[in-house]
């Protein structure tokens, strides 16, 4: 569709960016947290630990002034689950609260929005030594939580999201460093799946404790989604495009939006023997869930082709690499995408097309989680960071979101990935993604000093427009 007339952004269109609380904070083990599953992991040879990582728990103050210059309306952040129950259970970190009232405050001394994740990827590790998803009762450990959460920070919080990329935890979680399968289990896939529903549920749990504690709060889910393109026009590519978009983007909403299981993926559970075991109550909260909005992070568009079930597919790549199933789909590299220097294609007109499709399909508003692009940034001698390559992706992306507003589709916000410099989940410090260049590098600590990049003052203008100025 090609529109003659553009409609602008919302006046209240969120812009901002995004950070996770394992990735950013640093102080990992200080003032009471307890270790999360991040903290135990073996981080990948050749990338840092997560004991430091920005030190933003140290310079926050000094993060959101910089947010605040450069005219931000929301900040999307995570809560660490450790740095409020160090066991996962029973008692409260009060240094833990006091660090998260701190924060939310500062944002809205400068009327920035605080948009909070209540699970991005860190598992309390005393809760991971009792089978993590697992074990069913983390449906209640997930729900207590929220439940500290909505108690100490619902006040002041008005935007939650409940997990962050649940379809990245459940596909690639040993890429991601969560994926815990029990000694002897017999049917991987089906762990998979039975430890997929405790988190469904879980989730729905708790958008419903959200609505009846915080009558005035949001709440939606956080999935990773990239529509599938097909490889090619014959109907074989066709079936297996749907294929994939079921088990990789629709599961996920189906099961928050309307409670139901997508009938292509439990059709393909059934198959292996591997559908979910249901516990008492599951039917009926997973229907009461509803969601306000969907949250969502984008990469990049995947592409597959048939797969007849004779050849064995890599179902181990990262989040937004090609990958397939057996009897499913099997990944296909895209030949009209260039791609980051990291491998993963960049496709911004897929960005319209997975809003466009998501729309139409639950008719929700839509907010931006991620986006981003990963590089190899260069701090010049002069304190600069000439960051012409990330400009490009995000007005590129950015001008896709006026075009799917333009559709008629309903954007809450925009908040790439990552405000500042953090640690990429599994490949370190190298790969930088913020406005805010943080100055370390993977094991060497350095000043720790923020310098503002090419695209700090180039967002600032963006978001000072209002959308409307998007030239370097």
């Amino acid at each position: 569709m090609i529109h003659k007339t553009l409609k602008p952004f919302p006046k209240d269109f969120l812009w901002g960016a995004s950070t996770s609380a394992y990735q950013v904070e640093g102080a990992n083990l200080e003032d009471g947290k307890g270790p999360s599953c991040q903290d135990v992991k073996k981080v990948p040879e050749g990338t840092s630990d997560l004991t430091v990582c920005a030190d933003h728990y140290h310079h926050y103050k000094e993060d959101i002034a910089l947010m605040a210059e450069m005219g931000f309306k929301s900040y999307r952040f995570s809560i660490a689950w450790t740095r409020i129950l160090p066991q996962g259970t029973g008692e409260v970190n009060p240094k833990g609260i006091e660090f998260y009232n701190n924060l939310i405050n500062e944002c809205l001394k400068y009327n920035i929005e605080p948009i909070v994740t209540m699970f991005h990827f860190d598992m309390p590790a005393a809760l991971d030594q009792r089978g993590s998803w697992s074990n069913r009762e983390s449906i209640d450990w997930f729900v207590n939580f929220a439940k500290v959460m909505f108690e100490n920070f619902g006040d002041r919080v008005k935007y939650w999201l409940t997990i962050n990329e649940q379809n990245m935890l459940t596909l690639v979680g040993p890429v991601i460093g969560t994926l815990t399968i029990p000694e002897g289990c017999t049917n991987e896939l089906k762990e998979i799946y039975q430890q997929n529903h405790h988190m469904l549920v879980a989730q729905a749990k708790a958008m419903a404790l959200c609505h009846e504690m915080l009558p005035d709060a949001k709440i939606g889910p956080a999935p990773n989604i990239s529509l599938v393109y097909p490889a090619s026009c014959k109907p074989e590519d066709v079936l297996a495009a749907q294929n994939y978009n079921a088990v990789r983007n629709w599961l996920y909403l189906d099961m928050a939006v309307y409670g139901v299981y997508n009938n292509l993926v439990w059709a393909w559970l059934e198959e292996h023997d591997a559908t979910p075991d249901f516990g008492e109550g599951d039917a009926e909260a997973l229907k009461n869930g509803h969601p306000d909005f969907i949250g969502f992070n984008y990469y990049n568009t995947a592409t597959c082709e048939w797969e007849d079930g004779t050849v064995e597919c890599d179902s181990a790549a990262d989040q937004q690499t090609a990958r397939g199933e057996t009897g499913m789909f099997k990944g296909f590299k895209n030949p009209y995408l260039p791609t980051t220097e990291f491998g993963w294609e960049i496709d911004p007109m897929g960005f319209r097309a997975t809003i466009r499709e998501m729309y139409s399909r639950y008719r929700l508003p839509l907010l931006v989680t991620e986006n981003g692009l990963g590089a190899y940034d260069t701090l010049t001698e002069d304190g600069k960071v000439h960051d012409a390559y990330r400009i490009e992706y995000l007005r590129k992306h950015i001008e896709q979101i006026r075009l799917a507003i333009s559709d008629g589709c309903e954007m809450l916000g925009y908040n790439p990935w990552s405000a500042i410099d953090l640690i990429s989940t599994h490949e370190g410090m190298k790969k930088r993604y913020g406005f805010i260049y943080v100055d370390r590098d993977e094991f060497e600590l350095r000043t720790l000093k923020r310098y503002r990049k090419d695209s700090f003052y180039w967002y600032k203008k963006v978001i000072a427009s209002n959308g409307e100025d998007l030239t370097d």
